[in-house]
């Protein structure tokens, strides 16, 4: 069984009974050893600072105006969900959670394909953004579906 952990009180868990019952990495079989957690919640909130950064630095008008206001919000509901999930009432609290920050990184990519199209000349800010939201995507995906 390989075991991956998306809240560090978890990962805190397991780290606190291997302590107890003194077992070591070397005594855990390679294919049960646990991946170097890499912080989900770090990674939502820097991309949220990101897209609040570029939406300052366009410039304002009618368009821009509210597609900013949709993208701000969606792009924020990602790490937001996503901390919620991680102090789950239950599993299907958890899967709920992590679908609603699914659905919002698929908002947070339309939003940022809608601004591509009306600033032009920032078109390498946002396709970066657009790889995050879509790696983003990708990675609730998986969770969503491995929860089943």
């Amino acid at each position: 069984m390989y075991f991956t952990f998306t809240s560090t009180f978890w990962a805190a868990v397991y780290w606190k009974i291997k302590w107890d019952n003194g077992i070591t990495n070397n005594q855990i079989p390679r294919s049960k050893k646990i991946m170097q957690k890499f912080d989900l919640e770090d990674r939502t909130l820097q991309f949220a600072k990101n897209i609040a950064n570029l939406c300052n630095s366009l410039p304002k008008n009618i368009i821009n105006n509210e597609y900013i206001k949709q993208l701000i919000r969606s792009s924020s509901s990602i790490g937001a969900n996503y901390r919620e999930a991680n102090d789950p009432l239950g599993k299907k609290d958890f899967v709920y959670r992590v679908k609603i920050s699914l659905k919002e990184a698929k908002e947070t990519l339309y939003w940022l394909e809608l601004l591509a199209e009306v600033n032009q000349t920032r078109t390498n800010d946002i396709c970066k953004l657009s790889k995050e939201s879509l790696e983003l995507k990708k990675i609730f995906s998986a969770i969503a579906s491995k929860c089943k």
